[in-house]
């Protein structure tokens, strides 16, 4: 399982700055994550063996399994390893090993549960033990097994797998008795699997829901996606291409919401939102952000955080130089969302006041960015490049009512946000 050296092509680059990229710019971005998690896979191996960690063994011999499936099926041992929460275990596996804050199940033996789940896929024979916790042994990418101990034996055997006495069913998204599997939704090119069982789902965010009915979220994404495929091409390419998992959240404020991290690239964590074009929205919303997050794994486009902080138009407190480039790309793309959905039927007036709140607030971010001081060359091209898409959308016509109410809500923002933390300007530093 050898990792290629990435290089970001300069069309790939300068496509992204533009806020989008297309299918072919994530593709690379994507390579390069493959590459990434097979380098933090490699490392949770010499890791442990270098800090003389009991679990070493375990993860050796997981490793040596995933190592056998990649050398004889490396589609499926690929579709594992990639998968997002087995770049989360892997990596806070190794802070770990090297003395940072422990998370529960992040410990080298869970090696053995990334390689079951590529044998599994792949129909590999093998016979592992894998660890379980609070009655469920969890194989990433395929669901988890309802067991009565903390260990597991899988055996996959004449294309059966089974985990102590509980059948994976041939189709291991779905569920079957003593097994929950991540449900797979597919429509048209769009296949990502609803993930509400791994632990390393969504590392940090403390609003995951627990394992839930999968109907309501079938036809949300269903009608989402059929949101974007019919007025917003561009953007079905990019999150069929970069987004793989989704990751319910609770809602316990009764408001939609919806994050991403770099850690999980490929994941978008959302709520069930309220209709589908609010579903569409924050795809269009996220998938900015997975492909940033993979970016800046490879181009550096900020300097160090000095401790200025910056105004944001769409958050309440203020943003360091990285923050506040993660805030204007999501919000260049959810411009170009209602700069398109505004002309459906039904959005006019709407989707006009969404498209001049937006689209200022992404000029503004950008503005303070290019003035700050506190981008790379690499991230003065790349702001540049999102510059260049906002400039003339400055400029198109909405109508009187939508510029007022954008307006208003953009005042109202900033009153809010310079009581809360002085008068300074938008785009002018407060360090702290």
């Amino acid at each position: 399982m050898s990792q290629a050296e990435h290089r970001l092509s300069s069309a790939a680059f300068a496509a992204l700055a533009t806020g989008g990229g297309g299918p072919a710019a994530v593709k690379q971005l994507a390579a390069a994550e493959h590459s990434k998690h097979l380098i933090l896979l490699s490392g949770v191996v010499s890791e442990s063996r270098s800090a003389g960690h009991p679990e070493h063994p375990l993860a050796a011999e997981g490793y040596a399994l995933l190592h056998a499936v990649a050398s004889y099926h490396p589609d499926a041992a690929k579709r594992v390893i990639t998968h997002p929460s087995v770049g989360a275990w892997a990596l806070r596996t190794l802070i770990a090993l090297r003395g940072g804050p422990a998370m529960p199940g992040a410990t080298p033996g869970g090696l053995r549960a990334v390689a079951a789940a590529a044998a599994i896929c792949a129909g590999h024979e093998a016979t592992i033990a894998i660890g379980a916790a609070e009655g469920f042994a969890p194989l990433p990418s395929l669901g988890a097994a309802h067991v009565q101990h903390d260990t597991a034996l899988v055996r996959i055997s004449d294309g059966t797998a089974t985990v102590n006495a509980v059948r994976v069913p041939t189709d291991p998204h779905r569920d079957g008795p003593g097994w929950s599997g991540l449900r797979r939704v597919c429509a048209d090119q769009l296949d990502v699997l609803i993930d509400d069982l791994d632990p390393f789902r969504c590392p940090g965010q403390a609003t995951v829901s627990a394992h839930l009915s999968s109907a309501a979220w079938i036809e949300m994404l269903s009608e989402a996606w059929a949101v974007l495929l019919a007025h917003h091409s561009r953007v079905a390419a990019e999150v069929a291409a970069a987004v793989r998992v989704i990751t319910p959240l609770a809602m316990p404020s009764g408001r939609s919401r919806s994050s991403s991290s770099p850690e999980v690239f490929g994941t978008v964590a959302m709520s069930l939102p309220a209709n589908p074009v609010s579903g569409a929205e924050a795809l269009a919303h996220e998938v900015q952000h997975i492909k940033l997050g993979a970016l800046l794994d490879q181009v550096r486009l900020t300097l160090d955080d000095d401790g200025s902080r910056y105004y944001a138009p769409w958050r309440p407190d203020p943003r360091p130089a990285g923050g506040l480039l993660q805030g204007a790309y999501a919000y260049l793309g959810v411009s170009g969302f209602w700069r398109r959905q505004r002309w459906q039927q039904g959005y006019q007036e709407h989707g006009d006041a969404e498209y001049a709140r937006w689209r200022a607030a992404a000029a503004s971010g950008v503005a303070s960015l290019l003035s700050s001081g506190r981008l790379t060359a690499a991230g003065q091209e790349f702001v540049g490049g999102m510059a260049r898409t906002l400039e003339p959308w400055q400029r198109e016509p909405v109508s009187v009512t939508a510029l007022a109410s954008a307006e208003r809500a953009a005042s109202e923002h900033l009153a809010r946000w310079q009581s809360a933390h002085g008068a300074a300007a938008p785009g002018r530093p407060s360090v702290g």
